[in-house]
C-alpha cells in the first residue's frame, strides 16, 4: 500500500512562491501516475498539476506557466513548484498517487497566499 506526506505548505504572499513535496512510500513509486490537488474552502477538489510515469505533464489552465509538477523517482518523491501565487491560489493541496486498482491520497497541506 502506498502512502503519501505532503509538506512545503504555509503562508505566502501575493507574487512570492512555494514547493510542495510529496513523499511516497513503496517501491511502485516510479509506476505511479503522480498529481497535486487542491480544494478551497466551499469549493470541489480540483486538478492542479499531473505528471505520468513517463513525465508528461499537464495543468489546470488557472497555473499554466507559473507551477511546474516534477518527480525524482530516486526519492521516490513528486514536487509542485508554485511561483507568481495569486490570492485565488489558497487552498488545501493535497498529493494523488494513481495506478489502475488503486488511488490514494495525502492528507494535504495548506497554502495561504495573502494579497
Amino acid at each position: 500500500q502506498v502512502q503519501l506526506v505532503e509538506s512545503g505548505g504555509g503562508l505566502v504572499q501575493a507574487g512570492g512562491s512555494l514547493r510542495l513535496s510529496c513523499a511516497a512510500s513503496g517501491s511502485i513509486f516510479s509506476i505511479l501516475t503522480m498529481a497535486w490537488y487542491r480544494q478551497a474552502p466551499g469549493k470541489q477538489r480540483d486538478l492542479v498539476a499531473r505528471i505520468l510515469s513517463a513525465g508528461s505533464t499537464n495543468y489546470a489552465d488557472s497555473v499554466k506557466g507559473r507551477f511546474t509538477i516534477s518527480r525524482d523517482n530516486a526519492k521516490n518523491t513528486v514536487y509542485l513548484q508554485m511561483n507568481s501565487l495569486k490570492a485565488e491560489d489558497t487552498a488545501v493541496y493535497y498529493c494523488n498517487a494513481y495506478l489502475t486498482g488503486a488511488n490514494v491520497w495525502g492528507k494535504g497541506t495548506l497554502v495561504t497566499v495573502s494579497s
